[in-house]
């Protein structure tokens, strides 16, 4: 079983949070220019909230993927596993509002913040009980929802894929702890040939021996969080050979009908990160993946913190510039 969520809610980080995680400046006059083509993510969450007229200027195709496992049940809109187009991935307000089934909108809307003109495919891939809690998930949800990206990459121009949700449950700290699930590295790998960015958080429980799957499998793209400050959070998991970039995870996002919401954690960093690939990559449209990531890499900033050392925080002014 997976158990995903990567949303922390602590009193001492929201006494922190000072702004969202906005474009600046010079990233906001490089989007201006409208000759640029729109970049393309693909989000595997919960839900999203279609209400809001943000979301339907930029969410361009809805997908609903929801495996049976256990006791589970059907629970696309359409009472099937699998549904795509207009409500798919969408839950009436009191129930998004319930069992954390927010976290998706809260995605889409870090989506936003970071670049405005983001397309967004957004991929359903947790089902939800009648009493608001969480159906059970397990590997299949995963690569299942990649296939899928794999199968419309080109249909929908898809630049990097963020998933904001993972597992701790883990082997004992070394070398070995990653679970083996060669289906998921498989669609990864496929994904990695297309030069699509596969994002996914390190996790938040102050672990700085391990980071959750799938950020384990080193053929992702393993996302740590930041405070405003720009060091690195307390409670973001660490793994030095694994955690390949930060961004800021410490923050506020709006939530349901636009409301304000204090959160903290790699959650929002994977946002960052894959719509920051996306839009260097619609930029700089002849980059290999490889050449992507170096690019990244290189421009990224210095980031620290007393228990884990450095890191490389991602600036995509720099990256763009």
């Amino acid at each position: 079983m997976v158990t995903m969520n990567k949303k922390i809610t602590m009193a001492l980080v929201a006494l922190m949070l000072t702004a969202p995680i906005t474009a600046n400046a010079s990233v906001k006059k490089t989007l201006s220019n409208t000759s640029l083509p729109a970049p393309t993510i693909a989000i595997l969450d919960t839900a999203i909230d279609m209400s809001q007229p943000k979301f339907q200027n930029s969410v361009v195709h809805e997908v609903c993927l929801i495996e049976i496992f256990f006791d589970s049940t059907p629970r696309c809109p359409n009472g099937l596993t699998s549904m795509e187009g207009p409500g798919a991935a969408t839950l009436a307000k009191n129930k998004l509002s319930v069992g954390g089934f927010d976290h998706g909108t809260l995605m889409a809307d870090q989506a936003l913040q970071t670049n405005p003109n983001v397309k967004i495919v957004f991929i359903r891939i947790i089902g939800q009980r009648e009493s608001g809690v969480r159906e059970y998930t397990n590997e299949a949800t995963v690569y299942n929802a990649l296939q899928w990206v794999i199968n419309n990459q080109s249909k929908f121009n898809i630049q990097s894929v963020a998933m904001a949700q993972g597992s701790h449950a883990l082997g004992a700290a070394g070398t070995d702890y990653c679970p083996k699930t060669p289906t998921t590295v498989e669609k990864v790998k496929a994904l990695n040939a297309l030069n699509v960015g596969v994002f996914f958080p390190a996790g938040n429980n102050s672990d700085y021996k391990r980071v959750d799957w799938p950020s384990c499998i080193p053929e992702t793209i393993s996302m740590g969080a930041t405070m405003p400050t720009e060091s690195i959070a307390f409670y973001s998991n660490y793994d030095s050979k694994l955690v390949d970039f930060y961004a800021r995870g410490t923050t506020v996002l709006y939530g349901l009908d636009g409301k304000k919401t204090n959160f903290a954690g790699s959650s929002a960093s994977v946002l960052v990160g894959a719509t920051s690939w996306a839009t260097i990559k619609s930029i700089k449209t002849t980059l290999s993946y490889t050449e992507m990531y170096d690019l990244i890499s290189k421009t990224s900033k210095l980031t620290s913190s007393s228990r884990v050392g450095s890191g490389k925080l991602i600036d995509l002014a720099k990256a763009i510039g």
